[in-house]
């Protein structure tokens, strides 16, 4: 039987979604916990590749498992023995033979968190980036706007990015503020390697002033890395869901 799995887990302590030798992984740490439960040995596909640091509210996987059991039963079992791990298996549905977590996926959000005030961080340490110089969001919006579309994103892409084309379709990209913490949203199919991150980095040069929206779009045209902001610390960043 293929399962659908929805999870949500704090990244802080891992070296990322994917099974890695230098580190504890959310892929290995669920396969351990469905071998512990169900002896098999599976793989768990996701649909996104979360990198390190990086958090999730709405993770979907797939699993096939041969032992005879219900959905109801692999979430309480798998739950059980990823304890005391920051990860929790939110839902599990019964999938159709040809489901694909990764290439079924019509589109991933992604959230970015910023908060933005002179004080430090005290229980979101570790889970969004603080930047203490003011930022103008409205501005930011505005200049987000410009990378909505199809384009070549080679500026916002990391170099060890290994998708085979830098050109994507950002069907979504908002920046708002609510209180003192600044959300960035993201929606596209696929995103290249860092690639909100960048965007993010970029952005928050021109809520700091440095930047115009003319910037944006200079960089963005300019196809190079070199050309973008920096990269957004992997902190405030969240995979929030994806759709099929």
């Amino acid at each position: 039987m293929r399962y659908k799995l929805t999870i949500e887990y704090d990244g802080g302590a891992y070296v990322g979604w994917q099974r890695q030798d230098n580190g504890p992984s959310i892929q290995a740490a669920l396969e351990a916990a469905i071998h512990a439960f169900s002896g098999e040995t599976v793989q768990v596909w996701g649909a996104g590749r979360t990198d390190a640091g990086v958090h999730a509210l709405g993770q979907v996987a797939h699993i096939d498992l041969a032992k005879a059991t219900t959905a109801r039963v692999v979430r309480e079992a798998v739950n059980h023995h990823l304890k005391p791990q920051r990860i929790a298996v939110l839902t599990v549905e019964e999938a159709a033979p040809n489901f694909h977590a990764r290439l079924a996926a019509k589109s991933r959000l992604y959230r970015y968190r910023i908060v933005n005030r002179r004080a430090p961080l005290a229980i979101d340490q570790g889970r969004a980036w603080h930047v203490q110089v003011a930022l103008d969001s409205d501005a930011m919006h505005d200049a987000a706007q410009v990378l909505v579309g199809r384009h070549d994103f080679s500026t916002f892409r990391a170099s060890l990015c290994q998708a085979k084309s830098p050109v994507k379709t950002l069907d979504q990209l908002d920046a708002r503020r609510l209180g003192e913490e600044i959300e960035v949203t993201a929606r596209a199919r696929s995103f290249l390697h860092h690639q909100v991150r960048n965007m993010v980095g970029t952005l928050a040069l021109v809520g700091r002033g440095k930047w115009s929206k003319a910037d944006v779009a200079k960089a963005l045209a300019a196809a190079d890395r070199t050309k973008g902001g920096p990269t957004a610390p992997p902190d405030g960043l969240y995979l929030v869901e994806v759709r099929y």
